[in-house]
Parts: structure tokens; C-alpha cells; sequence
């Protein structure tokens, strides 16, 4: 495969109880920052320690050990941790952590999935090892769901009659390691009917693609997210651009990352679109287009 798809990811490592590390993307954190008072948020969920004032705005932060299970950190130990301001998904967050280590530099393919014995409730998406220690990556998408549940709800999208039709008749696939966003992708699709396939990691959606090509039921659409375990969704949208047997998609990547730098790198590797996650309408209205795109090819070829 050319360097081209093999994009380097960093990674700041940091503790939250005891010993072990945790990990997560660097293009997720705008801010770190020595940890100050907060303001109390009444009514709040548990794990929420309060507020920050951040470059002229209000901005939550979240206990991240409280909001995984671990104790609550002590205000002892609140005097020596961090707050790490995050771009996740359209909004800041700020999340206080202990012990902040260091930023390392890896690849997604050494990123190895979870064991499925930890169950849907683990709050990590993939284990890294670094130096004989077992880093575990954050999934904070699950965290925000768990401490803001309202989150999850989508949008209801009004498509007329002619557009649901035009997706129905597109065969899709979605891919995405987070459960979180997979019910959010899922949830969309299935309140206007529209049916597609799902997997959970870019090789197995790399399969699924070959596969119903051979069926003679090429993937009409993909969308996939950015940050995955093993394949990530640019060297997955790579290998699907670099294969000249593949009918190919019109690929949506589909990512909490706000970063413009990465949205960049995705039409680099030959992605159609580039979305920032959570917006049903954008999402239908990129499915849309693809649909418009795929059938001018059609047309264009008879």
C-alpha cells in the first residue's frame, strides 16, 4: 500500500486511578490545562464536577474517573490533575484526568480491537501496547452518552416521498467501532425505512464490500468513521480507491473529530465527503447526494 493512506495518530497518555494509562487522540483536545476552580452545575449529572470559564465561553467538565466508575477524584487529588478541553462532536468539553504523561505517536493498525468479554458498556474502544504496558483508548462517545443521555436522541428529518424511495434503493453500509454512533447512524436509516448493512470494524466492512461486489450488489454508499481499531477509515477508504476491481462507492467518513486537518486528509485519500459528527440531516442530505452522483454515473455509462 503507498504511504499515502498511512497516517500517523497521536496519542496523550494519562492516568485516572492508580497505575494504569488510558489514551486519547490528540486532534480531539484543544486545551490542556492546570486544573482551577469550577463553578457548580445544579442538577447535574454526578460525574459532572462543574464549570470552566474557556477563551470566553462556559464549558462543562466532567470527572472522567466518576463518569467510568472509578471513585470520584479527591479534592486532594484535584489540586494536581489536569483538565483536558476537548472538540468532540460540535461541542467542548472539558474532562479532568490525574497524572498526564506524554504524547506518543502510533498508527491505527497497531490499535487492537477490545475483547468482546468486556461487553457493550466498556468505555474504551481499542488497547495499544506501549513499552509492555497495555494503553486503553477512551471512547467518549459512550462517556457523553452515559453522562448526558439526551445526546443520543436524533432529529426527526423530513424527505419527501421521491428521496426515501432514492435511498431505499441504494445498498449502504455503515461502519463504526463506537456503539454510540452506530445507534445514531442506525436510528436515522430505520425511522424512515431505509435499509442498509452495518459492521463494526474497517476490515470487516472491507469484506462486505468485496463480497457484494462479487454478488453482483455492489455497496452503493459507505460511510465510515475516521478512528478505528486495525483498518481506519482512511486506509479503508484507500485500499476501496485503490481497488480497480471494486465498483466504487461514494464514500461519506463520518467523525467526531471537528479537526480541519483531518476533514483535509479524507478528501486527500479520495473520501466524497467529510462529516462531523452528530447531524441527521447533513448525514441524509450527504446520502442524497450520493444517490444523485451514483445515478449520473449510471446514467453516464449506458
Amino acid at each position: 500500500m503507498s504511504s499515502k493512506a498511512k497516517q500517523s495518530q497521536k496519542l496523550l497518555l494519562f492516568r485516572l486511578s492508580g497505575t494504569r494509562r488510558f489514551g486519547i487522540g490528540t486532534l480531539k483536545i484543544r486545551e490542556i490545562l492546570p486544573f482551577r476552580s469550577l463553578a457548580r452545575l445544579p442538577h447535574s449529572h454526578q460525574a459532572v464536577a462543574g464549570t470552566i470559564s474557556f477563551r470566553g465561553s462556559a464549558v462543562p467538565v466532567i470527572d472522567m474517573a466518576a463518569a467510568v466508575g472509578y471513585p470520584a477524584l479527591t479534592p486532594e487529588e484535584l489540586k494536581t490533575s489536569s483538565i483536558l478541553i476537548t472538540d468532540v462532536q460540535r461541542q467542548e468539553i472539558g474532562f479532568v484526568v490525574r497524572g498526564v504523561q506524554k504524547i506518543i505517536e502510533t498508527n491505527w493498525k497497531e490499535v487492537k480491537a477490545p475483547p468482546k468479554a468486556l461487553g457493550d458498556k466498556a468505555f474504551i474502544t481499542g488497547l495499544l501496547n506501549v513499552e509492555g504496558d497495555t494503553i486503553q483508548l477512551m471512547d467518549i462517545e459512550l462517556l457523553l452518552a452515559n453522562v448526558y443521555p439526551g445526546s443520543l436522541d436524533t432529529q426527526d428529518v423530513a424527505l419527501t416521498d421521491v428521496q426515501s424511495e432514492a435511498l431505499k434503493a441504494l445498498n449502504i453500509l455503515l461502519v463504526d467501532d463506537s456503539r454510540v454512533a452506530r445507534k445514531q447512524l442506525c436510528d436515522v436509516l430505520d425511522a424512515k425505512g431505509i435499509t442498509y448493512q452495518v459492521t463494526t470494524s474497517g476490515d470487516e466492512a472491507l469484506q462486505v464490500l468485496l463480497k457484494d461486489n462479487e454478488l453482483g450488489q455492489p455497496v452503493d454508499i459507505l460511510v465510515s468513521d475516521i478512528e478505528m481499531p486495525g483498518l481506519d477509515g482512511y486506509e479503508l477508504t484507500f485500499d476501496v480507491r485503490d481497488n480497480g476491481v471494486l465498483k466504487q462507492p461514494y464514500i461519506i467518513l463520518h467523525t467526531s473529530l471537528n479537526s480541519e486537518m483531518s476533514l483535509s486528509y479524507a478528501n486527500q485519500v479520495g473520501a466524497n465527503e467529510a462529516l462531523t459528527k452528530f447531524d441527521a440531516e447533513e448525514l441524509l442530505q450527504a446520502m442524497l447526494r450520493a444517490g444523485a452522483e451514483q445515478a449520473r454515473q449510471a446514467f453516464a455509462a449506458e
